[in-house]
């Protein structure tokens, strides 16, 4: 049985003299509430107090024991309100992991809303392009584009995730803009890093999967530096709109191809349990399926 049980228990029983009310008010039987005093003497290996058929009174080690376990017990009483707050109040501290270039886009504009609606949640954001272990670095939610094959994540898809073909301007006025995918083997791309020495993109024409073997200019382990070569014009990138939604906007950037772009990439946040979870967690996910869909509704064919 549980030490605090314990505790609560003997403590009652002291503060009534009777095991008859402390069970009453505990409502327990007496015969439990006898057991569990006896539990804690045979623990500390001493009597807490003295009985009689008319009266219970304190030894001097369960007057010590009495006065020692104030503190204890008003702060796990305190610490279970708190518990409680933040299972039925949005409060305290989220640790979310995301891709390094989604702290490029809208994602970190999302963050500061959220806190203006929930003003007792804190965030940390930690930008990783690596699979980070969830459990061994406390992250409460985790940002993923693309299938998550962790079985043991409960995975919620937030919304279809758009790609996007964009060059620079001044880059389709020298090249010339392509009218197929396949034409994209001619053109110099900008690549990521995982997808190896001989990188190819997957396009989408007449329901049918074509893959464009590339040309890669430049390749890197995530989108910034990418995204800054195509805005000087130095060649095609082909990533998720949400990291080049603000350069399309402003012209830096145009797209080509959209009805060619594939369309089974998701944006998707991974958490570890089902249960139990805070209501600061419930609450970022319900903003986040909210918003990231307004953001980035389904693409159209």
């Amino acid at each position: 049985m549980d030490s605090l049980d314990l505790l609560r228990t003997f403590r009652e029983v002291a503060a009534y003299g009777s095991f008859s009310r402390a069970a009453s008010r505990l409502d327990m039987s007496k015969a439990t509430v006898s057991k569990y005093v006896a539990e804690l003497e045979s623990r500390f290996g001493v009597r807490l107090l003295n009985r009689s058929t008319r009266s219970v009174s304190l030894t001097d080690a369960g007057a010590l024991l009495l006065e020692r376990s104030k503190p204890v017990m008003e702060m796990v009483e305190l610490t279970q309100a708190e518990l409680q707050e933040h299972a039925s109040q949005p409060r305290g501290r989220l640790r979310i992991s995301a891709p390094h270039g989604m702290g490029q886009g809208d994602l970190p504009k999302l963050i500061a809303q959220f806190m203006g609606h929930y003003p007792e949640v804190s965030i940390s954001l930690h930008l990783s392009n690596r699979q980070v272990d969830m459990a061994e670095e406390a992250i409460d939610l985790a940002l993923r584009v693309g299938p998550i094959e962790d079985d043991n994540l409960i995975v919620r898809k937030l919304t279809q995730l758009p790609l996007v073909v964009c060059a620079s301007p001044r880059y389709w006025k020298k090249r010339g803009t392509p009218a197929h995918p396949t034409e994209l083997a001619q053109h110099e791309a900008l690549t990521h890093s995982r997808l190896g020495a001989h990188p190819q993109w997957r396009f989408e024409v007449g329901g049918e999967p074509v893959d464009v073997p590339l040309k890669s200019r430049m390749d890197a382990s995530e989108a910034g530096p990418l995204i800054e070569a195509a805005l000087m014009g130095f060649g095609v990138l082909y990533l998720p709109a949400l990291l080049v939604q603000t350069h399309i906007d402003n012209g830096e950037l145009v797209p080509v191809l959209q009805d060619c772009v594939r369309n089974d990439m998701w944006l998707s946040a991974a958490y570890l349990q089902r249960r139990h979870n805070s209501a600061a967690l419930r609450a970022l996910l319900d903003f986040l399926q909210t918003r990231v869909g307004q953001k980035y509704p389904p693409a159209r064919r």
